[in-house]
């Protein structure tokens, strides 16, 4: 399993939103980029870089910084945030990004999920946000009347290279993760999955460990980590000894 750093970009700095919500952020950094490297330096393989102003306007707002994040780390970068057309995906891989994460558009336009993914062959990366099982969109400002496993069941066959799961009732709240609503989501789908939300201590790693043989491959860790209620070090830690 994977130990994956966020990096939210809103107002060109680095923060975290609580349940996803506007008014409700910290900004931890004032230089995303140097955040960034420093997980890449901790050992982070892969970072969740998210452009919160690009999610929230529909259209890629810090695609620069996102940039400099690439020719500045060696892990790899995927990113996410109002990405909704080919122009924008093309100009993210031409930056060198690992992975594209398409969220709002993948319940709106699953052509468009489809054309990126023959498009982008093994690029492409739906994130499904959901809160009480329904998908949520639009940056989470919205919550529509479909069920994140039955969105999952129509995009798998599209080719996506697989799903990043965020229980949006537990992001940024420290309450540790939603395992039943993974393991349910996970078991869903033959693709892997990336947890995110709710993660705030050692013990949420151990669990979510779990998960692995439920097609879980991977955690996104934010707020514990900026909070420091998570040592980096100690979870890639737990990470490896399990893996061995």
């Amino acid at each position: 399993m994977r130990l994956i750093p966020a990096v939210d970009i809103k107002g060109g700095k680095c923060v975290r939103l609580s349940q996803g919500q506007a008014d409700r952020e910290t900004v931890y950094s004032d230089d995303p980029v140097a955040m960034a490297c420093q997980w890449d330096e901790a050992g982070a393989g892969l970072i969740h870089v998210v452009d919160l102003d690009g999610a929230f306007s529909g259209r890629p707002v810090n695609a620069g910084l996102v940039k400099t994040i690439v020719n500045s780390s060696s892990a790899g970068i995927q990113v996410g945030g109002g990405i909704r057309s080919l122009d924008a995906i093309a100009a993210y891989v031409d930056y060198g990004v690992s992975r594209v994460v398409l969220g709002t558009v993948a319940l709106r336009n699953p052509q468009f999920v489809a054309d990126a993914c023959k498009r982008f062959p093994g690029k492409i990366v739906v994130g499904i946000d959901a809160r009480d099982g329904l998908v949520a969109v639009k940056g989470w400002v919205e919550v529509s009347e479909k069920k994140a496993v039955d969105l999952a069941g129509s995009l798998e066959p599209l080719g996506v290279a697989g799903f990043v799961f965020t229980d949006i009732s537990r992001d940024g709240m420290l309450q540790g993760p939603n395992i039943d609503a993974i393991r349910d989501f996970a078991e869903s789908t033959g693709l892997p999955v990336i947890a995110s939300g709710g993660v705030s201590r050692l013990t949420d790693i151990a669990n979510l460990l779990t998960l692995k043989s439920a097609g879980v491959d991977g955690v996104i860790v934010g707020k514990a980590l900026y909070d420091k209620t998570l040592d980096f070090r100690e979870a890639l830690k737990l990470i490896r000894n399990h893996a061995g």
